[in-house]
């Protein structure tokens, strides 16, 4: 990021929710660096302009299956530091799962999201200071859905809710607030969740990412 504004690429090929987007991200402060309809324009815009964070609809023209998707996988691997928001009608979250697991300036929301302007806005930059946000309506859902073996049944009924928080994006500190705990209480949750998962010894904020990703794999 140069300082200025934080440059945002808008792709989805209905043009009324993209000019929609596009709108709602100029009136909060953000810069459009350009729109597109397909993935193949997105990744022209992308290559051309060079966007701090591109938002992408999973189903693009003209398949209508992970045109989306395959694009900002290309687009990942181009620019490891562009943030990348997927947006989507459905959960379908499996589709996005290797995307998400970078852990670093990734999100997936529904789309449904989108009205609430605040929290959209809060999303896009925690995305580009470096964070990862999944749609809690997707963590809710999962948790409905969980299979004999989920991962979850290692952990505690305050460790599930922590997790959830982090699914939501927030930091430890949000956490506490949103459970009346202090931070510390919060951190000693975090890593006795890692602890319980077996996830590996790495950084926190990728670890925080791993354990989303395999309750959601979980299902």
């Amino acid at each position: 990021m140069n300082g200025g504004p934080t440059r945002i690429a808008v792709a989805d090929d209905d043009v009324l929710l993209r000019e929609g987007i596009a709108s709602l991200l100029e009136r909060s402060g953000f810069e459009i660096a350009g729109q597109a309809g397909d993935a193949r324009e997105l990744l022209t815009l992308a290559r051309d302009r060079r966007p701090d964070l591109v938002i992408v609809d999973i189903r693009m023209p003209p398949g209508y299956a992970t045109e989306g998707l395959d694009a900002a996988r290309t687009i990942r691997e181009e620019f490891p530091d562009m943030g990348i928001l997927l947006l989507s009608a459905h959960i379908e979250v499996e589709q996005a799962m290797e995307l998400l697991a970078a852990g670093h300036r990734v999100g997936y929301l529904l789309k449904s999201r989108v009205t609430d302007v605040a929290d959209f806005v809060e999303t896009i930059e925690r995305i580009v200071h470096g964070g990862s946000v999944v749609d809690p309506s997707l963590v809710k859902e999962l948790f409905v859905a969980r299979r004999r073996d989920d991962p979850l049944d290692l952990l505690t009924q305050r460790e599930r809710e922590v997790l959830a928080l982090m699914a939501e994006g927030r930091s430890n500190a949000g956490i506490g607030r949103q459970l009346w705990v202090t931070e510390g209480t919060v951190e000693k949750h975090v890593h006795s969740i890692f602890s319980r998962m077996r996830l590996p010894e790495t950084g926190d904020d990728h670890r925080r990412v791993l354990a989303v990703l395999a309750f959601l794999e979980a299902r």
